[in-house]
């Protein structure tokens, strides 16, 4: 796996990068890669497949997430993430919540460091895929400065193509999920170093990040960066990540080209059976800090979940929004010359 490969990347956010998310956040940027929700191993194996890990050929370069911890579980669920045609198959071994904690996977497999590797290696046996670990510093009592570098050297030698570090540490006992990703300090510096020891393995760093200056500033140490909740909350700073982090030259799409971009998905997706407010709930932050951004989610939350609502609820919400040509374009224009501050 190259490291370009994960230069930019959409944090798997539970509930929230669902397929139709991801499919929005492809309409801003053709280069940044895209991460389901963690889905469980056994889900995948016993569940409704492709409800819960079926998505368009739009959203590639796409990534699956899985949970788990029985190797033949795991290397199972690779090899239907793999028919299904993911780019990469990423196992968790962050997630902080007491379901997770109780199933015996996520941030708790910091403390299990061989059973995790493992797992890496029957994924790695089960397909070609590349095959990625997501993980925290440490949880609890652990000394991230030693557990670290001995659980990324044992992820290396598992064959894991890339290493995804969320620069906290997970407190398990006392904290909640919510908590767990603000109250725990950020330790950056950590993180490069864990880089500066591993120059030729691919490693992107994770937590906090809520701009593209700040990406970039990061991309000086590691060779990629995970965003999360600003990607999601302000996804108009998508917009400018081919440009800013890939040297694309396209012009910039203003917010409501970009809505345009995703219509016709949206439109197909109502055919399909999906309802509106499925898809229409991850373009709320879509016209963030424009004029007319807040009548835009209003109307959208008023309406959207709506029996029988359709494409002119969107059409409509639009419409409050100065026009693309008009100071909604300035302001997206002058939001995207300066998204390091948003």
């Amino acid at each position: 796996m190259k490291p370009q490969d994960h230069r930019f990347s959409v944090a798997p956010m539970m509930e929230w990068t669902d397929r139709h998310c991801r499919a929005f956040h492809r309409c801003m940027t053709r280069h940044a890669r895209l991460y389901t929700e963690m889905v469980t191993a056994s889900a995948v194996i016993h569940g409704d497949r492709d409800r819960l890990i079926g998505f368009s050929d739009v959203e590639h370069a796409v990534a699956l997430q899985l949970g788990g911890s029985n190797r033949e579980e795991l290397a199972e669920a690779a090899r239907i993430g793999r028919d299904f045609g993911y780019d990469e198959i990423n196992l968790n071994v962050g997630c902080p919540s007491d379901r997770v904690q109780s199933g015996r996977f996520g941030a708790c497999l910091m403390r299990e460091s061989d059973l995790v590797a493992d797992c890496v290696g029957a994924m790695k046996a089960a397909v070609a895929t590349p095959v990625t670990v997501k993980c925290r510093i440490g949880v609890d009592d652990q000394i991230p400065a030693d557990v670290l570098p001995a659980f990324a050297q044992t992820m290396r030698e598992a064959g894991a193509d890339a290493l995804i570090v969320h620069a906290r540490m997970a407190w398990l006992d006392g904290l909640s999920p919510k908590q767990n990703r603000d109250v725990p300090p950020l330790d950056y510096p950590l993180v490069y170093a864990l880089k500066a020891a591993h120059p030729n393995w691919p490693i992107s760093i994770n937590g906090g990040i809520q701009s593209l200056d700040e990406t970039q500033e990061h991309l000086q140490h590691m060779d990629g960066v995970m965003m999360g909740r600003t990607a999601y909350n302000e996804p108009y700073v998508l917009a400018e990540v081919d440009r800013r982090l890939f040297d694309e030259t396209a012009p910039i799409p203003s917010c409501h080209e970009v809505l345009e971009r995703f219509l016709p998905y949206m439109e197909q997706q109502l055919i399909d059976g999906w309802r509106l407010n499925s898809m229409a709930r991850h373009i709320i932050g879509l016209f963030h800090g424009a004029p007319g951004a807040r009548a835009f989610r209003r109307y959208l939350s008023e309406h959207m979940h709506k029996s029988g609502a359709g494409i002119e609820i969107v059409e409509a919400a639009a419409r409050l929004v100065p026009d693309a040509d008009k100071s909604c374009d300035a302001t997206g224009k002058e939001r995207a010359q300066a998204v390091g501050a948003v």
